[in-house]
């Protein structure tokens, strides 16, 4: 089997979406700062992996407690999708004949960045309190903040193709290395996040890739939204760059969105996100045999 990556690039909205630890009464959101003096909310790729796995039903693999809680030693990737996708590490626990013991690890074959704004972070605040309840009482009210953002976030997902279901002597059929790759973009595809009693919506509102010779995530980084659209130069100068991604890559862009909707489905020629993720699993399916 010839060695392949598989590499998406994803646009998507969402509001306050992954929160880190606060303080007193305040709840913070992650964030990062750059060169520009802005700071940018995130969602990190393990908040993405966590609804993702979730909501296409992989979060079964059985765990154990090794002085850390970790996937069961006994757990295979033949069974398993989750740790075929997204690698494992299993240790053991010290012996009483002082053996350290050993660990096994599997690098993971799907690899998610963080989806991080594209649109900075401005300090807004969201003011709480439990007046509802605490009036059924006459009870005083607790009084707290959040954060919030609203913006448009980047992230990318990568597959090594050719080391989905292969892990030692274990060697997943072809069909099965078939289906968990497009079960996983089917999550992709329909992804969204519960938080804070709220249920966002993280399916992909532009989205450019393929499967490609290189394992590059050639469009990782590159995607950008200015006054509303989507930045096309620096994407089709990727795209042009080699013979690689002139061939190998689609688009998809749910219309009326991004000002310039129509010059992304001309200049990229961008089909519908139903349409480039059917053409993607069409491919996945062809790769597998």
């Amino acid at each position: 089997m010839t060695k392949k990556g598989l590499t998406i690039s994803v646009i998507m909205r969402a509001e306050s979406a992954n929160y880190g630890e606060g303080f007193g009464n305040i709840t913070i959101l992650k964030k990062m700062s750059r060169g520009d003096h802005n700071q940018y909310t995130y969602i990190s790729r393990q908040a993405l992996r966590y609804s993702l796995v979730n909501q296409i039903q992989w979060d079964n693999t059985p765990v154990e407690d090794q002085g850390v809680v970790q996937f069961a030693a006994a757990a295979t990737i033949e069974k398993y999708p989750e740790i075929d996708l997204f690698g494992y590490m299993k240790t053991k626990g010290k012996s009483k004949d002082g053996d350290n013991g050993a660990a096994t690890t599997r690098p993971a074959v799907a690899r998610l960045s963080n989806a991080i704004a594209l649109e900075p972070f401005n300090g807004d605040m969201d003011y709480l309190n439990n007046m509802g309840l605490a009036r059924r009482a006459n009870l005083g009210n607790v009084i707290a903040q959040s954060e919030i953002h609203a913006s448009y976030y980047a992230y990318t997902l990568s597959i090594d193709l050719d080391r989905v279901g292969i892990d030692g002597a274990i060697a997943v059929p072809n069909a099965e290395k078939a289906k968990r790759i497009c079960t996983l973009l089917d999550g992709v595809q329909f992804l969204y996040r519960d938080i804070k009693g709220r249920r966002e919506n993280l399916a992909p509102l532009f989205v450019l890739g393929g499967i490609y010779e290189r394992k590059n995530p050639y469009f990782e980084h590159r995607v950008q939204v200015k006054n509303n659209a989507v930045v096309i130069d620096t994407l089709r100068e990727v795209i042009d760059s080699c013979d690689d991604t002139k061939t190998n890559t689609g688009c998809g862009v749910v219309s009326e969105i991004f000002t310039n909707s129509d010059a992304i489905k001309s200049v990229l020629n961008a089909k519908t996100i139903a349409a480039f993720f059917n053409d993607l699993k069409q491919q996945v399916s062809d790769y597998y045999g």
